[in-house]
């Protein structure tokens, strides 16, 4: 059961990354609309499905939800939406897919440095070989795309190269962000809880 189980989820893992590869795919592709249209349209159809899945929820979430969950929920869809695929976007249609897939592709090693300081993770020690081969493979991988760039492209893709860096910063600081506050929301779910029952 357990070996049935691991296949479902590297199985689930590899899809998840393949249409996750979408978000490079996209901006590459419709080219004739802007970074924050493009943001736009992606994020009106994850309301959509947001708003169906939540509606039943409605009463309970209410009671979870105070006023600075709510702000930080505001913040944390800025973040890790808006503020990340607007500069994605501008990083793949000024800097090239490979250039900005090179970047974005240290969002584990990030994620990992800056969330390593919080209680109960594993330390940045044990961590490190795995994070200097993943880094290594990251730069192997984009090496040769980033070599043979013209003179003309390099300002454009000094831009591309910002946005890209701008898009890792956001979605680190949401994925960080969102991980300590679901935390908090688990802590205080279950002293509600705890309180009820009292």
């Amino acid at each position: 059961m357990s070996s049935r189980n691991t296949l479902l989820g590297v199985a689930c893992g590899v899809a998840a990354g393949a249409l996750w590869g979408l978000v490079f795919v996209a901006p590459a592709v419709a080219h004739a609309f802007g970074p924050l249209q493009l943001a736009a349209g992606r994020y009106l159809a994850y309301g959509v499905f947001a708003v169906a899945l939540a509606v039943p929820h409605w009463s309970r979430l209410l009671t979870l939800l105070g006023r600075r969950e709510w702000i930080a929920l505001g913040w944390l869809s800025f973040l890790g939406n808006t503020l990340y695929y607007v500069l994605l976007a501008s990083a793949v249609q000024f800097g090239g897919v490979a250039m900005t897939s090179l970047v974005i592709g240290f969002l584990p090693v990030a994620v990992t440095i800056i969330g390593s300081r919080d209680r109960g993770t594993v330390s940045l020690r044990k961590l490190a070989p795995s994070l200097l081969l993943g880094g290594a493979g990251i730069l192997c991988v984009g090496w040769e795309s980033l070599g043979g760039t013209s003179a003309t492209a390099q300002p454009t893709q000094a831009v591309g190269l910002l946005c890209a860096f701008g898009a890792l910063a956001s979605w680190t600081a949401f994925a960080v962000g969102n991980s300590r506050w679901l935390a908090r929301l688990e802590v205080s779910h279950r002293t509600i809880g705890v309180c009820s029952l009292a």
